[in-house]
């Protein structure tokens, strides 16, 4: 068999053992060949032969170290791509859960591009590109299309039970031994009707930002469903109440907490010592503020991302900064550059709320439309200097005197993310560690 790179749209490196067990689903076979690269659709596997095959036999030693992986736990993790929050709170997890399990085989399912899914999960992981949710449509970070998720829905449900016997198949071909999701209720679905233990994880959970848009529905009702027949919803704060789930597990902050490398970036962008850093991230959603037409404030820069293509004279392209060449030594990940920026500037989000809040940072948000909006900004307002401003402000840079505000307030004491840890652990004993 061979075959263009470009002919195979869901492309992912794995390493052998994953693969064999995807492929054999964890039976043992007297010769194997091993591609050394796959791509799934659906439950179909579909090899790229790039490499000179290896063959195994019964009894060689790599044999028997296939079948000493195959006791191994897995864990299938789903993580839904409405955003990069979701991966904020499953990242931290992920790893320290390896750091407990080092022989745990983890399988990351999701959309969200895999570069960003290696920056933030250092934990070994087969990734295989897959839906478990709808989430809403978005036509920027900030604006919902109604209509287009509705029908997105509907098609969605429309043929529900063999939607979640076809999950079901699935995870049973990847061997799964506990499903993890943040937050597809589909996985969760497919895992409940093979046995297979399971557990949510999130701030928001689907069905309440479904009803909040389209009511009490069928499809609210299977939505609503998966998540409350999971064995526990582990509901990150800040979030959602969630009341309507009788399985609800609080849990504390969850963030990743980056260094402090202020002084560095200083010196090597030849800043001034009272000129400021302003970090502007409007999330894993596309869409762009029009920083381009801000008028200038004296001692202020923009970190920004370089997809923006942003042409203004205190604009920093924030990805030059991570660059060798910029940071010789240790890589300056996206949480550095938080905890080193003097205020951020971004919608009301999980991710960007607790990493700001635990790395006492400064916040100015853009109001939204969103049902977890309002309990993300109660809890930012008791944990964090922040600020609201209005889109429109936001969008002509009238921020400068948002901005002094938010420096000359006392700054309060940093949050403590112990939430990964709680779920960590709480994971590992249903693993069995």
């Amino acid at each position: 068999m061979s075959g263009q790179p470009g002919a195979w749209p869901c492309l992912a490196a794995v390493g052998f053992a994953a693969w064999l067990f995807a492929l054999c689903y964890g039976s043992a076979r007297q010769q194997v060949l091993h591609s050394g690269l796959v791509s799934l659709t659906g439950s179909t596997p579909k090899i790229l032969i790039v490499s000179k095959a290896v063959r195994l036999t019964e009894g060689s030693e790599s044999f028997k170290q296939l079948v000493t992986l195959n006791k191994m736990p897995h864990l299938v993790v789903s993580i839904s791509g409405h955003g990069f929050g979701h991966v904020a709170q499953t990242a931290p997890i992920l790893n320290l859960l390896h750091q407990r399990m080092p022989q745990l085989r983890i399988t990351v399912r999701s959309t969200v591009p895999l570069f960003h899914l290696r920056a933030r999960i250092q934990a070994p992981f087969t990734h295989l590109s897959s839906e478990g949710d709808i989430g809403m449509v978005m036509s920027s970070a900030l604006d919902i299309r109604i209509e287009d998720s509705r029908a997105a829905y509907r098609a969605f449900h429309s043929d529900w039970d063999a939607r979640v016997a076809d999950e079901a198949r699935l995870l049973r071909d990847l061997g799964a031994d506990m499903v993890f999701s943040n937050v597809g209720y589909l996985p969760l679905a497919g895992a409940q009707q093979r046995g297979i233990p399971n557990a949510a994880l999130c701030s928001l959970n689907w069905f309440d930002i479904y009803r909040c848009y389209f009511g009490d529905d069928a499809i609210a009702a299977q939505i609503q469903a998966c998540y409350a027949n999971a064995d526990a919803f582990l509901r990150a704060t800040p979030g959602m109440a969630m009341s309507n789930l009788p399985n609800l597990i609080p849990v504390a902050p969850i963030a990743a907490v980056g260094t402090n490398r202020r002084a560095e970036l200083r010196q090597r962008l030849k800043l001034s010592s009272d000129e400021k850093l302003v970090l502007v991230s409007m999330g894993g959603i596309s869409g762009r503020l029009p920083i381009e037409r801000w008028p200038r404030i004296a001692g202020v820069r923009w970190l920004v991302q370089s997809d923006w293509q942003v042409d203004h004279p205190d604009a920093i392209v924030l990805e030059t900064l991570q660059t060798k060449n910029f940071c010789p030594g240790t890589r300056m990940s996206f949480s550095d550059l938080l905890a080193s920026s003097d205020a951020l500037i971004c919608k009301p989000g999980y991710g960007s709320f607790a990493e700001a809040a635990c790395s006492g940072v400064p916040v100015l948000y853009v109001s939204r439309d969103w049902p977890e909006a309002p309990p993300l900004i109660e809890w930012l307002q008791q944990h964090c200097r922040c600020r609201e401003v209005s889109r429109q402000a936001l969008e002509q840079g009238r921020i400068a005197g948002e901005l002094e505000s938010l420096w000359s307030a006392p700054p309060p004491k940093p949050v403590m993310p112990t939430g990964a840890h709680q779920v960590a652990e709480w994971l590992a004993e249903k693993l069995g560690s």
